[in-house]
């Protein structure tokens, strides 16, 4: 394929944007070469400014369930912008919207719309730690909870040691207080639960991972999890940003039949408009301003727009009661077909799914948490992600990356992309 205006694009980018992107991931880094500049999408496809189409895979990382430019979601945006695309006052459609949430999710009676997941997570967090009057959280490896300095923290030695910055510019005061703990491993969120007593506010989680690859949870993690929240007064945090109304409607709590105390919320239920949320009990949303003293604001929180696109997204999810099962379908056979074609050529590999949420990572051993995802071959990655790229398949630039599935994929799409898989496949 050729990229040559993408090539230009990225070169003008470059003078007036840091690292020509505005999100670092888009940069290639990992992966090297030069982005794709999109210019269009509908349904499964992807179009880039030279022209080239795309099965995508990566669906604005998430938000396409139902597939680009969702006919119902461009409908209602434009009506809506129609009469006016922001008031900082309320409106009537920020109540449906709240109320279709509540009625889907459990375990949740108040939604507070927020702007992105990094700011929903955020709100979250700050919400814990005024609910319990604690102030250390708990945290997973490998586990995105967005940009917030509360959440970029890399690990200490052990149980009782802080950990320490990953990034410049956030306070060896802020590292002390968050805990980072391994994915999948109970003993040792128990160790540092034991560690630090009384001190924890919340233990926030990926409950399905998609920041390392997809990595489900094992062997009744959550439920454990919920135990240690339970005797240590401690609120659990779901983080379903990637999850939340793509696994189940009412996301992992319904899954996996485990409730938290504070859910958060993006990608689907903005309909790919930039939207978060966070929901919980009457109990701890109380405490939230303007009724309790934990103060959360955002003038541009439950946009008409946004609102107006996640409330078309929220309703054809919830009615559609095969949507899931097919979408389940669709994944387990893209599955299969990758994992036939990787083992014909003998390419060192495991796959891990859940729902419409699937990796491939070249690594021989099961991928569980961040450390075993790490030791997946990256150089074999980079060439599969340009192999792919070349034959029309856009999959995440990283390894660490799930791959999201679209209802408007069409098994004939499927097939392309394991054909795809299997050409790409005799190179590695």
């Amino acid at each position: 394929m050729l990229y040559q205006r993408s090539s230009a694009l990225f070169k003008d980018a470059e003078q007036v944007i840091p690292g020509g992107v505005n999100s670092p991931v888009r940069a290639f880094k990992a992966v090297g070469g030069t982005p794709i500049f999109a210019k269009s999408a509908k349904g499964a496809y992807v179009y880039d400014e030279d022209d080239n189409r795309y099965i995508d895979y990566i669906n604005s990382w998430g938000p396409m369930l139902l597939g680009h430019a969702y006919q119902p979601v461009v409908d209602a945006v434009i009506a809506k912008a129609k009469q006016g695309t922001s008031f900082g006052m309320p409106t009537e459609i920020e109540t449906k919207i709240a109320e279709l949430a509540v009625s889907m999710v459990p375990n949740i009676d108040k939604i507070r719309f927020v702007n992105s997941g990094t700011e929903a997570c955020m709100s979250a967090v700050r919400l814990a730690r005024g609910y319990t009057g604690k102030e250390k959280i708990i945290k997973f490896a490998g586990c995105y909870h967005g940009h917030s300095d509360a959440f970029l923290i890399q690990a200490g030695s052990g149980a009782v040691t802080f950990g320490s910055p990953n990034s410049p510019g956030v306070t060896q005061g802020t590292a002390k207080d968050t805990l980072l703990a391994t994915y999948n491993d109970i003993d040792n969120v128990n160790a540092l639960v034991d560690a630090n007593k009384g001190e924890i506010a919340c233990i926030i989680i990926e409950p399905v991972a998609g920041n390392m690859g997809c990595v489900p949870p094992k062997n009744n993690f959550l439920k454990a999890l919920r135990t240690i929240c339970d005797q240590n007064d401690i609120l659990l945090i779901f983080d379903e940003v990637m999850t939340g109304f793509r696994l189940a409607k009412g996301g992992v709590q319904e899954l996996y039949n485990v409730d938290a105390d504070i859910v958060c919320f993006g990608k689907v239920v903005g309909g790919g408009l930039p939207v978060g949320a966070f929901a919980a009990r009457n109990e701890i949303m109380s405490h939230l301003a303007p009724l309790g003293n934990v103060y959360q604001a955002g003038t541009l929180s439950g946009n008409p727009l946004a609102m107006a696109a996640g409330l078309a997204m929220l309703t054809s999810i919830n009615s559609d009661q095969d949507l899931f099962k097919r979408l389940a379908d669709k994944t387990k056979y893209l599955h299969e077909g990758c994992a036939n074609a990787l083992n014909k050529y003998h390419v060192v590999h495991t796959i891990n799914r859940k729902g419409s949420m699937i990796s491939i990572h070249f690594a021989e051993d099961e991928v569980v948490d961040f450390d075993s995802a790490a030791k997946g071959n990256n150089e074999t990655f980079k060439a599969f992600f340009h192999g792919m790229l070349n034959e029309g398949i856009y999959i995440a630039p990283s390894a660490f990356e799930t791959w999201f599935i679209t209802d408007a994929l069409s098994y004939e799409d499927l097939d392309e992309t394991i054909r795809a898989v299997e050409k790409v496949a005799q190179t590695l």
